[in-house]
This record gives C-alpha cells, structure tokens and sequence, in this order.
C-alpha cells in the first residue's frame, strides 16, 4: 500500500495531523499495512492537498507552533475508493528474524535459542496487546476481521515457534562451524 492511499485511509477514520498519521503508522492498526515516517508523509499530503483529496486547516496552540489539520474531502474518498477496488498485490514479507535463523549453522546453539525466545516473548506481548484492543460497538466488520486475523496470526506463530524451537536448536548443535554470541 502506498503512502498516499494510507494517509486517505486514516483520514477516513477523522481528521488527524500528520503526527497523528505517523503514530497510525507506527502504533496503530496501520502499522500492519504500511511504514511511513515524515520524510514520505508530508510529500504524500502535500501532493493531496494540491490533488483536491484533503484539505489543511491550521490551528493555533498556546505556547506551541501552529499545528496542521488534515482532512479528508468527499474527492478524497473516491480517489481511496478508487485504490481499494484494484486487486491487492501479494504480501512482502521481510524478516531480520528469519534471516538470522536462515544461517543458524554458524552461530551457537545458546544464541539461537536466545534468539527464538526472544521473539516468543515479542509473539506473547503483541498477542497480549491485541488481545486487550476491544472491537467495541463501533468496529466495523472490516476493522473486526483485520484484527481477529492478527490475533489468529500471532496466536499460529507462537504456536509454530513454541512446537518448533528444538528443530532449529538442535540443529545448530549437530552443525556447528562457526560460534557467534
């Protein structure tokens, strides 16, 4: 998902400044859809701005700069409706985790073990924080469904790394060539 389409998409959900944007991407349900700091978020509503999709309001703050305000415009709402109609492009997937385990053979045992559990106890914290977002009456289906699919991912990759961690373990004790720690 592009930056632009994602900006529109948290509009969507109220007006917001882009501090506001870049925690959605950051901390928030986005932060599963796409990365954008303000390097890319800025630019990306600028070029709305100037496209019709959003309009800006600033607001004054006391003691503090002047604040952007985003907003989404009914333009702006086609224009998402118009990206969310084209078939989604496969997932990218990127893992430094799985990187590191790809060359478990040159590393020690403890190490790997470290490592795994390490991201067991990342797949207990998020499985636990999600388990606390309630979907409350206003969640929509959509909202609803991405989050019961995070849950149901990170409930299956614990599972996995749980059931699984003495297959990697174990073979990194039978070959061994290199000990890094």
């Amino acid at each position: 998902m592009d930056v632009k389409t994602a900006c529109l998409g948290v509009l969507t959900m109220g007006d917001a400044t882009g501090y506001e944007i870049r925690k959605q991407f950051e901390d928030g349900p986005f932060s599963v859809f796409v990365e954008g700091g303000y390097g890319s978020i800025y630019p990306a509503l600028n070029r709305l701005t100037e496209e019709g999709c959003v309009t800006c309001a600033t607001e004054s703050q006391d003691k503090r700069p002047d604040r952007k305000v985003y907003s989404i415009t009914a333009k702006g709402k086609l224009a998402l409706v118009d990206r969310l109609v084209a078939m989604p492009g496969p997932d990218k997937f990127r893992s430094d985790f799985l990187f590191t385990l790809f060359f478990a053979e040159h590393l020690s045992a403890r190490w790997v073990e470290t490592v795994v559990d390490a991201r067991i106890a990342e797949c207990r914290a998020k499985l636990e924080q999600m388990r606390q977002c309630s979907h409350g009456t206003q969640a929509s289906a959509g909202h609803a469904y991405v989050h019961d699919f995070g849950v149901a991912y990170y409930e299956m990759a614990l599972r996995f790394l749980e059931e699984n961690k003495h297959v990697v373990v174990a073979a990194t004790l039978r070959g061994e060539t290199m000990v890094a720690e």
